[in-house]
């Protein structure tokens, strides 16, 4: 059996393995911690997903996982429907250009992932989907 098969099929039970880019920690953390008063449970959904993340410097970090920066494209598993975003901080969010922010459900939610992982996310109107990372594209100073 792939790996990739037995991540997925170990999905159900627990979260797919995260990666975050060691430049982005101190920033997310930062932007966690503030959150704590009007969004506690959502601060700690992205504390949560810091501490089960594997750490790597900016070398290290794998093409295909989402980091900040990152246009993203996933399916709805419900709908079939697929979507693009590009995963930035609050201060560049902009629904309009399809910029989301890390400090909403589904900025957390994609935070780390890598193509083909599958997760459940719970949307504002507390519905429970299951969203697929379809592709991952790195910003083009990345490199």
């Amino acid at each position: 059996m792939s790996t990739s098969l037995q991540a997925t099929k170990k999905q159900t039970k627990r979260s797919p393995k995260i990666v975050i880019n060691a430049d982005d920690l101190e920033h997310l953390e930062g932007l966690a911690d503030g959150m704590m008063r009007r969004q506690p449970a959502l601060a700690d959904r992205l504390f949560d997903e810091i501490a089960r993340a594997r750490i790597v410097a900016p070398s290290k970090m794998p093409k295909n996982v989402v980091s900040m920066g990152s246009r993203v494209t996933y399916r709805d598993e419900a709908t079939g429907q697929e979507k693009s975003v590009t995963l930035v901080y609050p201060e560049e969010a902009d629904i309009a250009r399809l910029r989301v922010s890390v400090t909403t459900p589904i900025g957390v939610a994609l935070l780390g992932l890598a193509e083909g992982a599958s997760f459940h996310w719970e949307t504002r109107g507390n519905q429970r989907r299951m969203l697929t990372i379809i592709q991952v594209e790195q910003p083009a100073a990345t490199r």
